[in-house]
């Protein structure tokens, strides 16, 4: 493991994102718009090159709108570079994991980032709901292991959740703190609790829809129509939980359930069944709505 360290109080100035996907790319565009070198991690090449193709086109859009130069856009897109191993991390300033929501293969990132970073590194997690502690016990250095919760679309939503792990360090906090207000986020700060701060509200909220689906209140646009325009909600429940990803609902759900030991959070059947049918939400072309796709077989059916 890595030798523990004070991390330098010099402003970030490199910075790592593994994981390519859409919250992975998003990250590295805030961070090259910000004037860092960028490094962009993927083992799928596929991947990396929608990558570059996706923050091309986002920060294209900042240019025609008058938002940004045509320089400015083409410098942030020459700070990234797209690289297939973590070893290509080592000088690195800061280090964002982006990758699948499981703890146990963030573990095994962190263990191998530990020996890899330089000693004063900083190595952020965008978990939505894991433990920042556990994933911290598993380096030598728990005082530089940090959560930094984007959200989706991180160039658009304007919010970072910061949760500090049992020893997160003051100096760390302030450094990842500092460098989100750089990259033109609002920082919230949350203890590390299951699901933080959003997912602890959110989760239960878009749950009790999928119940209400479920078991028949309602149909889904109704129920959608009823949160936008009674709580004045710019998307209804099941909506958004098809924008974020079945499958990060019910992972965020069951992190809720275990960790709160509440059956409040228990997930909803019927999202455990979309889930097991491949509904994954928009990505997938279908979820609780369709985008693209023809449905499936799977209709809400009460047991109740």
């Amino acid at each position: 493991m890595g030798t523990q360290a004070a991390p330098a109080t010099s402003e970030i100035a490199a910075v790592g994102v593994i994981g390519a996907g859409q919250m992975g790319s998003g990250i590295a565009q805030l961070a090259a718009a910000a004037g860092c070198g960028v490094f962009l991690v993927d083992s799928d090449p596929a991947a990396l090159s929608r990558a570059v193709a996706s923050i091309s086109s986002s920060l294209g859009r900042l240019v025609s709108k008058g938002q940004l130069s045509q320089a400015a856009c083409d410098d942030s897109v020459k700070r990234i570079k797209c690289v297939s191993d973590v070893q290509e991390l080592r000088g690195v300033d800061l280090v964002i994991e982006a990758i699948v929501e499981s703890e146990d293969i963030k573990k095994k990132l962190f263990v191998e980032l530990d020996r890899i970073t330089k000693p004063s590194a900083i190595l952020a997690s965008n978990t939505s709901s894991i433990s920042i502690t556990r994933l911290a016990s598993a380096t030598g250095r728990p005082s530089q292991v940090i959560g930094m919760h984007f959200f989706n679309p991180p160039p658009i939503m304007k919010l970072v959740e910061i949760i500090r792990g049992a020893d997160t360090s003051e100096e760390v906090f302030s450094q990842v703190k500092s460098f989100s207000e750089r990259i033109g986020k609002t920082v919230i700060c949350s203890q590390d609790y299951p699901g933080f701060i959003v997912n602890r509200i959110l989760m239960p909220m878009i749950n009790e829809a999928f119940w209400a689906l479920y078991t028949g209140v309602a149909t889904k646009e109704d129920i959608d129509t009823g949160m936008k325009l009674g709580t004045n909600h710019p998307m209804g429940p099941l909506q958004l939980a098809d924008f974020i990803g079945l499958d990060v609902c019910l992972s965020v759900l069951r992190v809720l359930h275990n960790g709160l030991g509440d059956n409040k959070y228990s997930p909803c059947p019927l999202l455990v069944q979309y889930v097991d049918a491949g509904r994954l939400g928009k990505k997938r072309g279908l979820g609780v709505y369709s985008y693209g796709r023809s449905s499936s077989s799977v209709k809400p059916k009460s047991s109740l």
